[in-house]
């Protein structure tokens, strides 16, 4: 990634700044993630492609967390995850983020856009820990690529996976 720029370090910052200590920062960033999937839920088109809303979820939690997030609180937040309980833990079911993530793939089982060879709940499983691998890379790696353009390349292919017949062919009908 190139320099970062001015307004990046101040929203960067600001965050520091305004969330208090690590551990109320870190509660913050729980939040911040709940909030973006409660602000993009009503803004997916209905007749949206399943695989393009989950794409779509990718690309704006990556680029809000690249933009937005500092790296080495990223890094902590997931590092603390193995010690974690309760409702901050990244695996708690009952996030919006896991809610959503069931509603789109349980539609797209219904009308035949996602293959039913797996179960919502083992298709969700391993989309999360999939995105969870992205982001643990991402600050194993020091933030040394973009991570939002990095998911923007891989992520169709990997959601591929997710059609019927496990094609591999899968092209955006709504490039979100």
């Amino acid at each position: 990634v190139g320099e970062v720029s001015a307004a990046d370090k101040a929203a960067r910052g600001s965050c520091y700044h305004y969330c208090g200590g690590k551990d109320a920062r870190m509660a913050t960033l729980s939040d911040l993630f709940a909030q973006k999937y409660q602000d993009l839920q009503p803004t997916l088109d209905p007749a949206m492609p399943a695989l393009d809303k989950l794409l779509c979820l990718n690309r704006a939690l990556f680029q809000m967390i690249e933009d937005r997030v500092p790296l080495d609180l990223l890094a902590r937040l997931l590092s603390t995850q193995l010690v974690t309980t309760g409702a901050r833990h990244l695996l708690d079911h009952r996030r919006t983020y896991y809610r959503l993530l069931r509603q789109i793939i349980a539609q797209g089982q219904e009308t035949g856009q996602l293959t039913r060879d797996q179960s919502v709940s083992d298709m969700v499983k391993i989309y999360a820990l999939c995105e969870r691998a992205l982001l643990y890379d991402w600050c194993l790696c020091g933030g040394e690529y973009s991570l939002a353009a990095y998911a923007r390349e891989q992520w169709p292919r990997f959601l591929a996976q997710l059609l019927p017949g496990n094609s591999s062919g899968y092209s955006l009908t709504n490039n979100p």
